[in-house]
């Protein structure tokens, strides 16, 4: 038995590698706790490369069934920036900033024209979506919201003391995690729901990578965690999430799959890795649904049409007679007709009918060369014929005194005994 394609049975997930350099070169990677956890769950992951140019080839990484952004760089600010809604830094912030968060700072372009289309093709066609952290931000602004471009600078300053709290803590990178209050009846909620401590308040602690931030979340979505300070923790739309449907589009700035005890690969709650369950399920789903509306429909014939192309389409196998008994030129408007022949030998150079008789095509394409070689008639039917290929040339010569009558007959079957 022949081994099947996997990539036709298991559904695909689009993740953008992010840049790095290494060894005095770029290398492009994604953390593998997120390819585990896909893998996992039953799905397979598509890296798409952080290359210049890929942004303008991204139908060839399709079928497309789920996108996951994670990682990378802050996003262009002028994405989400405008004369009506600009920056609250000054330029001597915005450098001191830069300082402070260089990994970070560096605005990669190309990174943000990939990922914003991905975005926008999830949205226009409701396929899987899930953002962690630089990709939850991305699906917030790709929507309409905008971001914090330093939630220390632009959102604690507003802030007394005992709300602030640190996002970010380059000495204690992965240990490092903030208080988190969960919204009730959100998808977070339900995840979490055994590890929530405090009867009122659904608390529990998330770890923070991160510098900027959800500023003005997009209409579309409704949060489902706050920090203290105040910031969107997480975030989904609710008219697109039912993952037994195939329906999830979700941000979460923290990283699940990364809280995990120290030294060991086991998650701090058993809700980490749902998030990845249930957009690999809405994966497999939306899978599932595109491929049973895909099944080709009947054919509806409009029987008008199909006799006014069959008219057309004797008349431009006519002109092919023309050519060879008479006429020496042949109007413009009567050359567009006869495109409408070469189109139908097109389509119809590889039936069962025309490969049947492709030695009697040769034999008629010789002997019409020998009479034709330096006639003018030959040199006009060269002109016209000379856009066509060879093969399309070899079917014309075989059947162009006899394709109109055959078409005819078998159109007038096929029109009459259907009508």
């Amino acid at each position: 038995m022949a081994t099947e394609d996997l990539s036709t049975i298991l559904p695909r997930v689009v993740i953008v590698s992010r840049r790095s350099v290494r060894k005095n070169k770029f290398v492009d990677f994604v953390g593998e706790y997120h390819l585990d956890l896909i893998v996992n769950y039953g799905a397979v992951p598509i890296i798409v490369p952080r290359v210049s140019g890929i942004h303008m080839v991204l139908e060839s990484f399709e079928p497309i069934h789920g996108v996951l952004l994670c990682e990378g760089e802050d996003v262009d600010p002028s994405f989400y920036e405008s004369h009506l809604n600009s920056s609250d830094l000054t330029p001597q912030q915005l450098d001191e900033v830069r300082q402070l968060h260089s990994s970070d700072t560096a605005i990669d372009k190309e990174k943000d024209s990939i990922e914003f289309r991905l975005a926008k093709l999830c949205l226009d066609r409701n396929i899987p979506y899930l953002g962690i952290c630089r990709g939850s931000q991305v699906l917030n602004v790709a929507c309409g919201g905008t971001l914090y471009q330093d939630i220390e600078t632009e959102l604690h300053k507003k802030l007394p003391e005992d709300q602030r709290l640190a996002h970010m803590n380059y000495e204690n990178y992965d240990g490092h995690r903030h208080l988190v209050e969960v919204v009730k009846g959100t998808p977070l909620n339900k995840w979490f729901k055994e590890s929530l401590v405090g009867d009122d308040k659904m608390e529990m602690f998330v770890n923070s990578y991160h510098h900027q931030g959800v500023k003005q979340l997009a209409k579309r979505f409704v949060p489902m965690a706050f920090a203290p300070d105040g910031l969107i923790e997480g975030f989904y739309d609710p008219n697109n999430y039912n993952p037994d449907e195939g329906k999830f589009i979700m941000g979460l700035q923290f990283h699940p799959e990364r809280m995990r005890k120290h030294n060991s690969d086991e998650f701090d709650y058993s809700g980490c890795p749902r998030a990845y369950q249930e957009f690999v399920k809405a994966v497999v789903s939306y899978q599932r649904k595109i491929n049973s509306t895909s099944v080709t429909k009947p054919i509806k014939l409009d029987h008008t049409l199909l006799e006014k192309k069959r008219r057309v389409l004797v008349r431009s196998f006519s002109l092919a007679r023309e050519i060879y008994f008479a006429k020496d030129e042949i109007h413009p408007s009567a050359e567009s007709e006869l495109k409408v022949g070469e189109e139908f030998l097109k389509k119809s150079s590889s039936s069962k009918f025309l490969q049947s008789n492709i030695e009697v095509s040769q034999q008629q394409e010789t002997k019409w060369k020998e009479g034709w070689e330096n006639s003018p008639k030959g040199n006009l039917a060269r002109k016209i014929f000379g856009k066509m290929p060879v093969e399309q040339l070899t079917n014309l010569v075989s059947f162009y005194q006899t394709m109109g009558k055959i078409c005819s007959q078998v159109l007038d079957l096929k029109i009459h005994g259907m009508s």
